[in-house]
């Protein structure tokens, strides 16, 4: 989803001429929606359909083709090149009630989404075949789910910019405090990935004053880490 808004950002700035982020947020979040559109449409057919291996393999080779598509566009024009490289940062230092209401619409109805599906979520996550045995319609409910979040990344992502590993922490961290009820864990990884990103925020514009740091930046330098971490104990406990 942020390689899809990336490209639609420069795409916007380099054919249409837009300068204004209150312009070029709405081809942000079309370019996030159709790039989840289509990983999870990958993701879903063939051999290893809903597989969480096939999800990450599919979104590895759309981000991989888009990330070319934007370079090769942004090289081509200094003025997308310039937006791109502030916007791709991910920051919300600028990000005033101009972008921020645009979007607002589409959070609430992604959050909507959300709370209701989180019921059949945890069905789903004892198997497909328990969940169909309990009455889960699988296929909406999957539906639901991915257009909830289309919305909410792909709104966020239009507003702020690409900011990696911030979904991957807190989803962990709200798992190891809540366990894995999702009717539980998504309202605390929403509030954690508030107070994470405020505190970036704050750390950035402290340690390198009177410059500024952009929040997205600090997280990638907490995040990267803990990833490694994660990988470390997965084949840790593996072995």
């Amino acid at each position: 989803m942020n390689s899809g808004a990336s490209v639609a950002v420069v795409t916007a700035i380099s054919v249409f001429g837009l300068s204004n982020p209150f312009q070029y947020v709405w081809f942000a979040f079309l370019g996030a929606g159709v790039a989840g559109v289509v990983v999870f449409g990958l993701a879903s057919i063939g051999r290893g359909a809903g597989n969480p291996l096939t999800l990450a393999l599919a979104g590895q080779g759309v981000t991989v083709f888009l990330a070319a598509m934007t370079t090769a566009i942004s090289l081509s024009d200094q003025a997308a090149l310039n937006a791109w490289r502030f916007w791709n940062a991910g920051s919300v230092a600028g990000v005033g009630f101009g972008v921020i209401w645009p979007v607002t619409a589409f959070i609430a109805a992604g959050l909507a989404l959300a709370l209701a599906t989180l019921p059949a979520i945890n069905l789903l996550n004892l198997g497909d075949d328990v969940a169909r045995g309990l009455g889960v319609n699988i296929a909406r409910n999957r539906t639901v789910a991915v257009l909830a979040i289309t919305l909410l990344a792909g709104a966020a992502t239009a507003a702020c910019g690409p900011i990696a590993f911030l979904g991957l922490m807190v989803a962990h961290v709200g798992r190891y405090l809540t366990g894995p009820d999702y009717r539980w864990l998504v309202p605390y990884a929403g509030l954690l990935g508030a107070v994470v990103l405020l505190v970036c925020d704050i750390v950035g514009r402290l340690v390198v004053r009177p410059g500024e740091l952009d929040a997205g930046i600090v997280v990638a330098l907490l995040g990267a880490p803990f990833f490694a971490v994660l990988v470390w104990r997965g084949k840790f406990k593996n072995a």
